[in-house]
């Protein structure tokens, strides 16, 4: 596993949103626009088991993520690695990062209606870095 650096934890822990890349079945890149988080060794990122995401990362763990600085366009951080899947607390970490990103409390019942709960499981896909490419300019 490789450290992520401190000059760049800002860009995990600060609501910024991400691009998070899997591979479709067929070998293409999917990318997707993300709420991720950081807890000191894995990036995570929240979907579902049954969006493209979790598929995806279920039949091929190699991931990417890119976050770039809003502030500053030229700062980012890219994240290559694999992920694994995980359900424990993966309900707490999305309503964690709903209050983070939107203020509000909930995903669930604030962000997408409350019945589609039901109708899907929610996982957290564990990054663990195995490259870390930085910027040029701000390392």
């Amino acid at each position: 596993m490789v450290p992520i650096p401190g000059s760049h934890k800002d860009l995990l822990n600060e609501p910024i949103h991400a691009v998070f890349t899997t591979m479709m079945p067929d070998g293409q890149p999917q990318s997707s626009l993300v709420w991720c988080s950081y807890d000191g060794e894995h990036v995570l990122v929240n979907t579902t088991r049954e969006r493209q995401k979790g598929k995806n990362v279920q039949a091929n763990p190699k991931v990417t993520l890119l976050v770039i600085d809003p502030h500053d366009s030229g700062r980012w951080i890219e994240i290559r690695g694999e992920a694994e899947l995980t359900e424990e607390g993966a309900l707490e970490h999305i309503d964690q990062l709903t209050r983070q990103y939107t203020g509000k409390q909930h995903y669930y019942g604030e962000i997408f209606p409350a019945e589609q709960r039901a109708k899907e499981t929610r996982v957290i896909c564990k990054i663990m870095p195995k490259k870390v490419t930085l910027d040029a300019i701000h390392k």
